[in-house]
Order: structure tokens, then C-alpha cells, then sequence
């Protein structure tokens, strides 16, 4: 897990491109929910996802291992795409994304204004990631993980802005895709001996993360959710799922129906937009407000990348 000063330094690296995203106080939100609510707007980055941190630092660690390397390539449903495409174009690199069929359109079409040549393939995230590594041996490309140490150096960048924004905070729920949001977390917590609570958030139509927490081990499920993409995960990553074990106080879910609410109420409430897996965060905290009655609580809204028929069925 990156240490206080590797994570200042990434935060230092990232500040060109990336000013410190808001994290406000939404008394609608916060009605009836009896607690003191905080958004950590991560929806707020060039690319309007917090993935956006842990690219550069990857790409700038890649730069300085691989002088040589000439073009990367990464399967992501768009939010991890788009920090790659965005990162490498800054570095001179060629890029390859691989998403799942059906993907996300207005996704798509952000990462090809990015710069990058997007491959389809699969039914599912999984397949996609496994025919990236193909391509990547066949086309002499650098493969870009979903989760890696380097990513979670940058991403933990928005975690130490939340944490010195709000004092003294009970807990942080955050969605949890391939881990290296919640990993942040906990590398930001940790470097700064905080006792915050994390509470991982899944879709309950891609519980693979919740049930290796159940379970204590490593569990696989197919994913089915229509509406949180960006949490779509079959196959946990093994190095984030121990973190994940040893860090996360919960880890909940939330239907695909809870999901759109909670986006309605955040563009309602905030005249933010969420995506799907954006909105996890807050939707976990609506559905279990009992346990935080009279804390202090923040919730990320990790990204605001939601397609237009999503928006329009969330908002219908």
C-alpha cells in the first residue's frame, strides 16, 4: 500500500491536469437519513471519474521502466479507459481499449475523442480483459491492469483531499469495481493513522466482491448488472480482494433499482450527474441509515459518465 509521502507525490505529479475535486454538503440529501452527509465529487475530473488520478501516475511510472514503450493496451467498460487514453496521449503512446458488446455509447465515444483505437469483443468484462492480452502479445503493446499498486498510488490522491477537507469522518462508503477506489481508501486512511470505517459498495447483480467478503475467499459470479457497469466485475483481482478482506468494516450491495433512484435524487438534490456505479455509495447509505445515525459520513461519487438511456430511465 503506497505510504504518505508516495501518495503526496503522486498528488503533486497529478496537480497540472487534475484540480482538487469539491467535496460538499447536500442538506437534501442528508434529509431523513440522520446523519451529517458529504460528497466526495469525483465526477468533477476531465474525464469525470476519479480513474483519471491513477493513470498519469501509471503512465509516468511506465515512462520511466519502459523508455522504449511504444502503445499500451487495457480492457475497461470506459471509466478506466478513458484515464489510459487521456494519460498516454499526454505520454506520445499509442492506445488500445478493449470493451464488452453493448457497451456504454457515449463511453465509447469518449475514449476514441481521447485517442483511442477501441477493439469490441465479449459479452462481459471478463471476456474482454482475456482477448486484451492476446492482442497485447500479438500487437507488442504494454498491458494495462485494472488494478495495480501504481493505480492505487493515484487514485488514494482523492482520498487524502477528503480527508483533509472533512475531520473526523465515521466512514467512507465507495464503490468497488476491480478495488483500486476502495484500495485508495484504505492506503489514505492507513498513511494517515485514521480510524474511518470503509464500506465497500457492489451492484447486487455483480456480487462476485461481496461474496469473496462473505466467504473469506476468492468467489467468481457472473455479472448482470444493466444499469452499474463500472462495477460489472465476474472475477475479483486477488491482490485487491486482500486488501479489501483486511480493510473493508462491510461490504454491501445495491440493485440495479436502487441505483437509478439514488442517481435521480443526486441530479435532483445536487444537479450533479451520476452514473450508475456513481451512485452506489449513497444508495448504500439510504438503504442502511440506522447504523449511522448521528455520525458523520461521505460517500464518492466516483463518476458521472451515465449513457443517455440510463439517464433518461433514471430521471423517468
Amino acid at each position: 500500500m503506497p505510504t504518505l509521502s508516495e501518495i503526496e507525490s503522486a498528488k503533486a505529479l497529478i496537480r497540472p491536469h487534475i484540480r482538487e475535486t469539491p467535496t460538499c454538503r447536500w442538506p437534501l440529501l442528508e434529509s431523513g437519513l440522520g446523519c451529517e452527509l458529504w460528497l466526495k465529487h469525483e465526477n468533477h475530473t476531465p474525464v469525470g471519474a476519479f480513474k483519471i488520478r491513477g493513470g498519469l501516475v501509471y503512465m509516468d511510472e511506465l515512462k520511466r521502466h519502459q523508455p522504449g514503450v511504444r502503445g499500451v493496451i487495457a480492457a475497461s467498460t470506459g471509466n478506466h479507459g478513458q484515464s489510459i487514453a487521456y494519460a498516454a496521449r499526454r505520454n506520445g503512446l499509442r492506445t488500445v481499449i478493449v470493451v464488452p458488446h453493448g457497451n456504454n455509447p457515449e463511453k465509447n465515444a469518449a475514449m476514441r475523442s481521447l485517442g483511442a483505437e477501441l477493439v469490441e469483443h465479449g459479452r462481459e468484462f471478463q471476456e474482454a480483459l482475456e482477448y486484451s492480452r492476446e492482442l497485447a502479445a500479438k500487437e507488442e503493446l504494454h498491458a494495462v491492469p485494472s488494478f495495480h499498486l501504481w493505480l492505487v498510488r493515484g487514485v488514494a490522491t482523492y482520498a487524502l483531499e477528503l480527508f483533509h477537507s472533512v475531520a473526523d469522518l465515521d466512514a467512507v462508503f465507495v464503490p468497488i469495481g476491480l478495488g483500486s477506489g476502495f484500495c485508495g481508501i484504505a492506503s489514505a486512511r492507513e498513511a494517515l493513522g485514521l480510524k474511518t470505517k470503509i464500506i465497500g459498495v457492489v451492484s447486487a447483480h455483480a456480487p462476485a466482491y461481496a461474496l469473496s467478503f462473505q466467504q473469506r475467499q476468492f468467489v467468481e459470479q457472473s455479472s448482470m448488472t444493466r444499469v452499474a457497469e463500472g462495477v460489472a466485475c465476474k472475477t475479483p483481482n486477488q491482490d485487491a480482494l486482500q486488501h479489501i478482506l483486511q480493510h473493508a468494516h462491510d461490504i454491501l450491495t445495491v440493485t440495479d433499482e436502487e441505483a437509478l433512484a439514488a442517481m435521480r435524487e443526486i441530479i435532483q438534490s445536487t444537479h450533479n450527474i451520476a452514473e450508475g456505479s456513481g451512485a452506489l455509495a449513497y444508495a448504500a447509505l439510504k438503504k442502511h441509515p440506522a447504523a449511522w445515525q448521528g455520525k458523520r459520513v461521505a460517500c464518492i461519487l466516483s463518476g458521472a459518465n451515465a449513457s443517455m438511456p440510463i439517464l433518461r430511465e433514471a430521471l423517468g
